[in-house]
Order: C-alpha cells, then sequence, then structure tokens
C-alpha cells in the first residue's frame, strides 16, 4: 500500500472523525471524551494550524490523520503540539510514522521551531518506540497523569523536538 499525506478538506469530515472517535472511544491516548460528528468534525479540523490526512494513493482512502497547532501563545507561540490517530485496521503499517514526519516538516514550514507532545500515555508503547526512533526528547513523567477508560490512572510522558 502507498501511503500519501495531504491537507484536510471539507469533503473529509466524516471519515476523518470516524478515525478521530476510533481513538476517543479505546480511551486510551487522547484526552477527548466526547465524539466528533462530521460538522464538529469539519470545524475542529479547520481550526487546527493544519490537519493533515493519510490517505491510499490508489484509493484515495483516508487511513490516519494529524492535527497541528500552537501549544502556547505569545512568548511560548513557537512551539507546536499535534495528535496522531491511525484506522484501527491498518495501525502497524508505519502509517503514524509517515504522519510525524510530514507533521514536523509542516511545522518548520508554517514557522514553528519545537514539536512538544504533553501527554503521551506510558502505556502507548507503540507511540513511544516511534518517537525515540524519530529522535524526541523525554522530558519526563507525570505520574496518573492520564485517565484510562477503564477508569485508571496512567503515567504520561512529555516530549519535544526541535524541528
Amino acid at each position: 500500500m502507498k501511503i500519501c499525506v495531504r491537507g484536510y478538506e471539507r469533503t473529509d469530515a466524516e471519515a476523518a472523525a470516524a478515525i478521530w472517535n476510533q481513538v476517543v472511544e479505546d480511551g486510551e491516548a487522547f484526552p477527548q471524551m466526547e465524539l466528533l460528528t462530521a460538522e464538529s468534525g469539519d470545524e475542529f479540523f479547520r481550526e487546527q494550524s493544519f490537519t493533515g490526512l493519510a490517505c491510499d494513493a490508489d484509493s484515495g482512502e483516508v487511513l490516519g490523520l494529524y492535527i497541528l497547532h500552537p501549544n502556547n501563545t505569545g512568548r511560548c507561540g513557537h512551539i507546536c503540539n499535534a495528535s496522531y490517530a491511525v484506522r484501527r485496521d491498518v495501525r502497524g503499517c508505519h502509517i503514524g510514522e509517515k504522519l510525524v514526519n510530514h507533521c514536523m516538516q509542516k511545522g518548520k514550514e508554517l514557522g514553528f521551531r519545537i514539536l512538544q507532545f504533553n501527554a503521551v500515555v506510558a502505556s502507548n508503547i507503540y507511540a513511544l518506540r516511534l518517537y525515540e526512533k524519530l529522535g524526541f526528547v523525554r522530558l519526563g513523567t507525570i505520574p496518573g497523569g492520564f485517565l484510562m477508560k477503564d477508569g485508571h490512572y496512567e503515567d504520561i510522558i512529555v516530549h519535544y523536538h526541535v524541528l
């Protein structure tokens, strides 16, 4: 499968929201608890600095996405933050790596200098391995910083990468 990453368009709202909602429903990675509709998803994805979609180059089918936005404002506005979601049935196909690499390049193009992840859940071993492979620096652990869907708390690990 050949993957391309492109910018979000309004016609992608339903597919993008469905992928986002899978991660929210899993309750193991995103802080959000509310599901997106196609309408609320369209508004959410368009309000980001950039929303990128990983698609099958042949069929155009949406397989994953990322959102990129400032992590803070003013004197810290040069630091961006991102979230990534890959459709359950295609996880393990290196789509996340393509999304993160594209995101780092897009962040640099948009004038950001640092990409920071505020809350990588410690049990998300695949994300942790990927970020290590791509050269992200672990800043530290926040004990019990993430409420899992089943009600227990997991540690979160803060990361950054200079763009």
